[in-house]
């Protein structure tokens, strides 16, 4: 893949383009999220967090991104 070309990745049902060769952890930064403030879905399956620095996300992927919100 072309690192200058951006890949698209389905972000909560909406696709979007991406910087390629990022992260799980990297692409969360990229998109503005608190990483310990969100649980993530990665092609199906729920990813530990202490995974997500050597998952790369690849062109076509898809995430569920669901924030954790405290509060009573």
């Amino acid at each position: 893949m072309n690192a200058d070309r951006p890949m698209h990745v389905l972000i909560n049902g909406e696709g979007r383009p991406c910087p390629a060769g990022l992260t799980l952890e990297a692409l969360l930064l990229e998109l503005g999220y608190r990483p310990q403030l969100v649980v993530v879905e990665f092609n199906g399956e729920i990813v530990p967090r202490r995974q997500w620095g050597h998952q790369t996300v690849h062109d076509g992927d898809s995430l569920e991104i669901v924030t954790i919100v405290g509060g009573g």
